[in-house]
């Protein structure tokens, strides 16, 4: 419930009354979308504040004003200041760092923040904001323990951000829960606009910096963030620029076009189709669920390289061995494990592996994985690193 999210802006005298919101859900996309539509909004002259999860390295990451991560002494000076109604209500780690967010925007003078959902929505710490806008990037099964086992139920919980009067983004259309979304809005008098009817962007071409897409055949975009399946997000933060100019946000196409093609400068995202390396290439994904790894393995086939190497790990909380069957067969694997309690054990992962047609040798840490991989690679191959944001996150430490 949130209770303990509503006592803390209580105590903190509602701190999210004093910016403009966006407010960001899904299973996927939702990361990029939000950094994005920051980039741009900053590209604007906007203040902006940025609230996301998780975090690849560092705590300090969720919470962003400017792309400038929150400081190690505001994060000491909150806890210290407010240990007394954080011993009393004990709040979670989500409700704390939303609740820490939020006092921090507001003591930063923001103009606007854009704030992603940690899971779900309806009961999400984030769902106590009034946003200009909602937007909900897509739905698939994920999380399906606390928000439900098929995908209109999971739509409905992500829909709980739908708020009376304030329209709402949908990034993608599917059948299933196109309906559900459809019912909800209309049941608060939202405006509901889907982003895939509105834009149509077509990938033209790709280097190592950007992505060229089409959009509508009117007009091409550079996108600084790669991987073909960037062109669904793109669409969504389309949508929600043209939805947020009704608001009464000013953004001229030249903010645009300067946000989407500097996001990894203007906010620090990282763990989307990143090249960390060449020669051998490594490549890292924090995709952990079946569209987002779906979209992971269609970007691989395009890739050119004589041997494919993966390094793979994933939390015990997933369907493993149904995220498995996703991988392709003619790799070679490295099987590991995050340094975190959540983390699958790297030799039952290598068995569960092997059953499936993936094989390769497990490894205790990242570090070693990593290292096996570039002993064995040559300077052609390819080493991937996925399964779990984890693992990326491991790998961007060295």
């Amino acid at each position: 419930n949130l209770d303990n999210t509503i006592a803390l802006d209580k105590y903190f005298n509602h701190p999210h009354k004093n910016f403009k919101t966006i407010h960001v859900a899904g299973t996927n996309g939702k990361g990029s979308v939000s950094h994005t539509l920051a980039s741009i909004l900053q590209e604007a002259g906007y203040k902006t504040g940025l609230y996301t999860s998780p975090h690849l390295e560092d705590f300090r990451e969720r919470i962003r004003v400017q792309g400038e991560k929150i400081s190690e002494q505001a994060v000491i000076d909150f806890v210290e200041n407010h240990s007394e109604i954080i011993e009393k209500l004990k709040p979670s780690f989500f409700e704390m760092s939303v609740a820490m967010a939020f006092d921090y925007f507001a003591e930063k003078n923001i103009d606007i923040a854009v704030v992603e959902v940690g899971m779900g929505g309806r009961l999400d710490s984030t769902n106590i904001i009034s946003p200009l806008i909602s937007i909900i990037t897509n739905i698939s099964l994920d999380h399906t323990q606390f928000l439900g086992s098929d995908l209109a139920s999971i739509a409905k919980e992500k829909a709980g951000i739908i708020k009376p009067n304030t329209p709402v983004i949908i990034g993608q259309t599917h059948d299933e829960t196109a309906k559900v979304f459809k019912e909800i809005a209309n049941a608060n008098n939202a405006e509901i606009l889907f982003a895939d009817q509105e834009f149509n962007a077509n990938l033209i071409s790709e280097n190592k910096d950007f992505n060229l897409f089409n959009v509508n055949n009117e007009f091409e975009q550079k996108l600084d963030l790669k991987g073909h399946y960037q062109m669904f997000n793109l669409q969504t933060v389309l949508a929600s620029i043209k939805q947020l100019s009704k608001s009464g946000i000013c953004i001229d196409i030249e903010d645009i076009k300067s946000g989407l093609s500097k996001v990894q400068i203007n906010t620090g995202l990282r763990g989307r189709w990143q090249t960390i390396s060449e020669n051998p290439k490594i490549i890292a994904d924090a995709g952990h669920n079946s569209d987002a790894l779906t979209n992971i393995m269609q970007q691989l086939k395009l890739e050119k390289f004589d041997a494919l190497h993966v390094i793979i790990g994933m939390a015990n909380d997933k369907d493993v061995e149904k995220m498995l069957e996703y991988f392709p067969k003619n790799a070679k694997y490295y099987f590991t494990k995050a340094n975190i309690p959540r983390a699958f054990d790297q030799n039952e992962l290598k068995n569960l592996g092997e059953k499936t047609g993936l094989f390769g040798n497990s490894y205790k840490s990242v570090h070693d994985a990593l290292l096996a991989a570039q002993a064995n690679a040559g300077i052609n191959d390819l080493i991937f690193v996925g399964g779990s944001s984890f693992i990326v996150a491991e790998l961007n430490l060295f």
